[in-house]
């Protein structure tokens, strides 16, 4: 293993162990904020995420922006691939796809323009750790080289860390919507 996979190992660990406290005492309404920013990009076709595990919850945001647009959920076709994007809607019926994340189970293929993201840990410099698939990196990477794409990192508040380790590759961060408010890289 590299110096820089040791330390990203590392950095995973503890985003973990903050996220799982965060979300064990997150109370109510996690996506204000998300819905507070989504609002201004009405019409805009926007992708989002089911919540697995102790992710932060997008799914009120996301009907919200339903009403006026459409929404997708990302879908893995294949590993070390970018992620494709089916259209979901609250009442959709859904099915486990890949890592078990929920997924539509029919729908139009969209592309995003907005891209909600799931994080392990963030910094405020935009800076993003994620499950180390880099099945986000590559899609960001994809959708930015076709036209402006946002990509807006979603997380509680804990999950803020100084000084993370980042490659190259790694996409940066538009946008990170807490909890508890919302943060515009530096």
């Amino acid at each position: 293993m590299t110096d820089l996979a040791t330390i990203k190992t590392a950095a995973r660990k503890a985003a973990f162990a903050a996220r799982k406290f965060a979300f064990d005492a997150s109370r109510g309404a996690q996506s204000s904020y998300l819905s507070e920013v989504l609002a201004g990009y009405r019409g805009v076709p926007i992708a989002g995420y089911a919540p697995m595990r102790t992710e932060i919850n997008p799914l009120p945001a996301m009907a919200e922006s339903t009403a006026y647009g459409p929404v997708g959920m990302p879908v893995i076709k294949a590993a070390a691939t970018p992620l494709d994007f089916r259209e979901w809607t609250p009442d959709c019926s859904m099915i486990a796809g890949a890592f078990g994340a929920q997924i539509p189970e029919t729908g139009v293929w969209i592309e995003p323009e907005i891209l909600i993201v799931p994080l392990v840990a963030f910094d405020r410099k935009g800076g993003r750790l994620g499950y180390g698939g880099g099945f986000y990196d590559r899609t960001l990477e994809r959708l930015r080289a076709r036209r402006a794409t946002m990509a807006i990192g979603f997380a509680f508040s804990a999950q803020e860390q100084d000084n993370l380790p980042l490659e190259l590759t790694d996409q940066p961060l538009d946008l990170i919507v807490t909890e508890a408010g919302i943060i515009t890289p530096s």
